[in-house]
């Protein structure tokens, strides 16, 4: 792979040798984050043909593969959703939660492989997400797009190929964001103001948004420019779930039998079945309901100041918020003297009443070839009924400062520095648990990829067949920073050639602490278990069904009770002993670059490209929390890595017609490991009965992720705005990162301190020792773009307004590489005239896996069935200035499907319905 990019770029070099005529290109823009402030042709297309057409235009002047999507107008961007704007391009796939766009996946890799910049800063959004298994808040590289309005921003690109210009990071590509700037619009003033009002056919609530957003320009010489959108939305995911699985033993099962658990109605060679220890469970059968009200808040403004003709100063700033006041409810099996959260249970014992000293009994029961139990039948069920609140509050702040000075005709000078912070708190995250007796019936159809519940017998809804049980009290607390500073020179030798170089300082830092406060430690337990709950309940119903569900306001003021990490005034409770996640991670990287860009002619045909160089130089710090058993503070870890590198990238566009382009690129950039991988903290157990010591932790030496990727497309564009492109791509990705366990260690290697065993030494031997690392050998993936977007001019009026934009991807990738869907495909239909307009978006993605193993049964293969969505929206302009607007997201209520194993059984499905806005906007 490196002889061939070394012979590709040599070849270029060879063919633009000569002295050419150079080709002025007046139309380029700038790279994301790169500063370049080059001259936009003017078209003079309005609406979403409009918005396509200046994208186009952007995509063609590139000197890199890439994609962009512009915004019409002002607060006029084409999607409610910047993610659901993004996958309507080839290559990107999305995730979505409550029907929006959150995540993306780009060209084979997954949500930490794509980064993300706004105004040339990388951003790393903290997650905040309703369900553990879409990873609610682990701290990653990837970015939820949801956190802004869309209507802050002017356009987005999508980078696909490297460029040594550009900083290093985001193998899978860079995401630039750009919100508006005064100098983006004609001297004098301009604003414009959207307000929507939407519903959802689940939650039925009004749900308004709004933006302003006005621009000053001062002959562009002074300017500002200020945006804020506001929007309130209920949402809920309801639908059913089962974890994942249970694998009790033989002689766990016939404890049970022989504590009281009825199977006798089963037949003899289920009875056998049963006993064997060969059967998994579905670890809990759950109807569930996600329910939140979502609050978002953004602010943006920028300033730009020429004090001289050759001297340009931007200075923006942003302020998000994106809070998320959550209520889940949950009725669930949840055995109080069985095995894990299996359908079936034995006499609670204790305090319960007497409807829990009952033992179960299993009527029936089916299983699959692969001894997985498809279907139960259950007199005597224990079940839990959980109320879950919670309060989420994300906060985003970045200030960064811009300068561009051409200093000659040859030389120019720009760069940035910046700041930004992202804070993601849960003051709260509590569980309210209520407990059941009654009967159930689970089917999970013969492939166990389905779910129907039957609760025959008793009412779901009668507070006499529950019985207290306790309160949870949780909190989380993240942040990130991130410090950047950036130096670029551009100097022209000739019509041909421009050089270009600069320096780059990055420090992002990020830390954190989980707080877990359980009932077996906060008193709640011995003072409300079995109690009645007649007074502190209320009946909840979605469409799945109805049960009772705990009133945190009756309860709290029952039992005496408040959300708290400490003993209660009534002296209930003890010392708070669960406390996790806690590190902190630096990061900070030097890099520099050398790029050569080149216009010339090859053949008579322009030949234009760019080639380069970028190194760079990172040191990793953590710091982290060793934890033993019930999660007791053993001690901190604090370990230092560091790596370096040299990246060659070569992009070069053939234009073998002006209406035809032959790109080819050959490059190399690296993917940062996972913040969770390089975290210190860790873990240390010594056996009470042998004396062995296990030992665990994170590993901040770790390499880079690191790509060699080849790409190659054609791109033929016609008409105004027409545009037909096929593309091959092939990443070789090396340092993939698994994990390791080494045997009989001295503790000394380990880098967890020794004196968190005591009277251990740094020559006690570790039996087990564990953490993340480089595993040799390279993972591969292939993939083909196909693009397609025109309008339909050949076809008489009235139809001749009639257009269309498609796309389709495919990906062959290593079993090792998730996050991908094989298959994609996005369409959009479209009506458009200079009085009203209406367009229809399909997008597809096939089957994803976020994690895989080799093991049949394993839960560590797990992903999502592949989903269609459908989205519309439509616009009458009742003049040039006033426009009313028409918006439906998920129309067809799309299910959402988590599965576990190779056999896919249900994880987890739910659905989000169909939400709908009718907005007016005005522009001045």
């Amino acid at each position: 792979m490196k002889k061939l990019m070394t012979s590709a770029a040599a070849g270029a070099l060879f063919f633009i040798a000569a002295p050419t005529y150079a080709q002025t290109d007046t139309t380029a823009a700038p790279q994301a984050g790169q500063g370049d402030d080059q001259t936009v042709e003017t078209v003079v297309v309005t609406g979403f043909r409009g918005s396509l057409t200046k994208a186009r235009q952007l995509k063609r002047e590139s000197g890199i593969i890439k994609d962009v999507i512009v915004a019409e107008d002002m607060a006029k961007f084409p999607e409610l959703n910047l993610a659901e704007s993004l996958q309507r391009l080839p290559g990107v796939q999305i995730n979505r939660e409550a029907g929006e766009g959150r995540r993306i996946s780009l060209r084979g890799l997954g949500p930490d492989f794509a980064r993300v910049q706004l105004n040339g800063m990388e951003v790393l959004g903290n997650v905040d997400s309703a369900q553990d298994s879409r990873g609610q808040r682990s701290r990653d590289r990837a970015f939820d797009f949801n956190i802004f309005a869309s209507e802050l921003f002017s356009r987005v690109e999508v980078e696909k190929t490297f460029q040594a210009a550009q900083n290093e990071g985001g193998m899978a590509g860079t995401v630039g964001l750009f919100t508006g700037k005064p100098f983006d619009y004609a001297p004098g003033s301009k604003g414009a103001v959207s307000v929507k009002l939407g519903t959802n056919e689940y939650t039925k609530d009004t749900q308004p948004r709004i933006a302003g957003l006005f621009s000053r320009n001062w002959d562009n010489k002074f300017g500002v420019a200020v945006s804020v959108a506001y929007g309130k939305r209920e949402t809920t995911e309801q639908g059913r779930n089962t974890y994942n699985y249970s694998h009790p033993s033989a002689s766990t099962l016939q404890g049970l039998v022989t504590k009281g658990l009825d199977i006798s109605n089963l037949s003899a060679a289920q009875q056998t079945k049963f006993l064997s220890g060969d059967l998994y469970f579905a670890d809990g059968n759950r109807t569930s309901s996600w329910n939140a009200e979502q609050e978002r808040l953004g602010i943006t403004a920028a300033v730009q100041w020429r004090p001289t003709e050759n001297l340009l100063l931007t200075l923006d700033a942003l302020h998000g918020e994106f809070t998320t006041k959550r209520n889940e409810m949950h009725l669930a099996t949840r055995p109080l003297s069985s095995t894990g959260s299996v359908a079936f249970d034995t006499a609670a014992g204790g305090v319960w009443p007497a409807a829990f000293q009952t033992n179960s009994v299993i009527n029936d029961l089916a299983w699959d070839g692969d001894n997985y139990v498809t279907m139960t039948d259950v007199t005597g069920t224990t079940f839990g009924s959980e109320h879950r609140r919670s309060l989420n509050e994300n906060n985003f702040d970045q200030l960064v400062l811009t300068g561009k000075w051409d200093a000659s005709d040859r030389l120019t000078l720009d760069g940035h520095i910046g700041y930004e912070k992202s804070t993601y708190k849960t003051p709260y995250d509590d569980k309210l648990y209520m407990r059941a007796k009654g009967n159930l019936i689970a089917n999970y159809g013969t492939d166990g990829q389905s779910a129907s519940f039957q609760y025959p017998g008793w009412d779901t809804t009668n507070p006499a067949n529950y019985a207290m049980d306790s309160f949870y009290y949780r909190g989380f607390n993240n942040a990130s920073e991130l410090r950047e500073g950036v130096l670029n020179g551009r100097y022209s030798l000739s019509d041909v050639w421009t050089v270009r170089a600069g320096l780059a300082y990055h420090k992002f830092s990020q830390e954190g602490i989980d707080l877990f406060y359980d009932d077996n430690v906060n008193g709640t337990r011995a003072k409300m278990r079995g109690t009645s709950v007649a007074d502190v309940t209320s009946v909840f119903t979605n469409d799945f069904g109805s049960w009772l569900i705990g009133d945190y306001a009756k309860a709290f003021a029952k039992y005496n009770e408040y959300h708290r990490f400490g003993p209660n005034t009534d002296g209930t409770g003890g010392a708070l002993q669960d406390i996790e996640n806690v590190y902190e991670t630096t990061e900070e990287t030097v890099s520099a670059y050398v790029q050569a860009d080149w216009d010339s002619e090859l053949m008579g045909k322009r030949f234009r490209g760019n080639i380069g160089l970028r190194s760079y130089s990172t040191d990793t710090h953590s710091t982290g929390w060793i934890q033993g058993d019930s999660y007791a503070y053993l001690g901190t870890t604090d370990v230092e890595g560091s790596y370096s590198g040299v990246l060659p990238a070569m992009n070069s566009v053939l234009e073998v017609t002006p209406e035809v382009l032959v790109r080819f690129s050959a490059t190399q950039n690296l993917n940062r490991p996972g913040l969770g991988s390089m975290a210190a903290e860790g873990s240390a157990f010594q056996d009470s009965d042998s004396g062995e010591i296990t030992a665990s932790r994170g590993n901040p030496n770790l390499k880079p992720y690191k790509d060699t990727t080849l790409d190659l497309a054609v791109e033929y564009y016609f008409g105004k705005m027409g545009l037909l492109s096929a593309g091959v791509f092939q990443k070789e990705i090396k340092n993939y990162i698994g994990s390791v366990t080494l045997e009989d260690i001295p503790f000394s290697e380990t880098g967890v301190p020794f004196a968190t065993i005591p009277g251990a030494t740094a020559d006690t031997i570790v039996s087990e020792f564990s953490m993340p690392v480089n595993i040799a050998g390279k993972n591969k993936l292939t993939g083909i773009e196909l693009v397609a977007q025109g309008q339909f001019t050949f076809l008489p009026a009235p139809f001749d307004n009639l257009g269309a934009v498609a796309n389709y991807t495919s990906v062959d990738a290593d079993q090792a590489l998730t996050g991908i869907s094989k298959t994609s495909y996005n369409a959009t239909i479209y009506y458009e005239t200079s009085l009203w307009g209406a367009r229809a978006s399909m997008s597809h993605r096939d089957r994803w896996y976020s994690g895989y193993s080799d093991d049949v049964m394993s839960a560590s293969t797990r992903g999502f069935e592949g989903g269609t969505y459908v989205d519309a929206s439509a616009f009458w302009n009742v003049s040039n200035a006033l426009q009313i607007t028409l918006n439906g997201v998920n129309l067809t209520n799309e299910k959402d499907t988590q599965f576990w194993g190779q056999n896919r059984y249900l994880y987890n499905q739910n659905q989000s319905g169909a939400t709908y806005m009718l907005g007016l906007s005005y522009k001045f």
